[in-house]
């Protein structure tokens, strides 16, 4: 049984063509952007903190119910939110 956190890690790494590295770092590592994928309220903040040092378009994907506590978190971050199906809800900044 692969989690609902694997589920989407893996259903973007398709659509995106990458690889999902589950073991360590950051989820999803494309030549110009990185994605960490996180299913729950609580990992939010530790998602931010694992993207926020790279130098690429920074995105933090979520499920459906995490899609406003993303919004509200990443709020003058720079940090971007997608959501499970890859759409892009709020754009990366610098």
């Amino acid at each position: 049984m692969t989690s609902i956190h694997d589920q989407i890690a893996n259903k973007l790494a398709n659509k995106f063509g990458t690889k999902y590295k589950s073991d360590k770092g950051i989820d999803l590592v494309l030549p110009t952007r990185v994605i960490e994928v996180e299913t729950k309220k609580a990992g939010i903040q530790q998602g931010i903190k694992q993207v926020e040092k790279s130098d690429k378009a920074r995105y933090l994907a979520v499920n459906k119910i995490n899609v406003n506590n993303a919004l509200s978190a990443t709020q003058g971050t720079g940090v971007g939110v997608i959501n499970q199906t890859g759409r892009i809800i709020k754009k990366a900044g610098r």
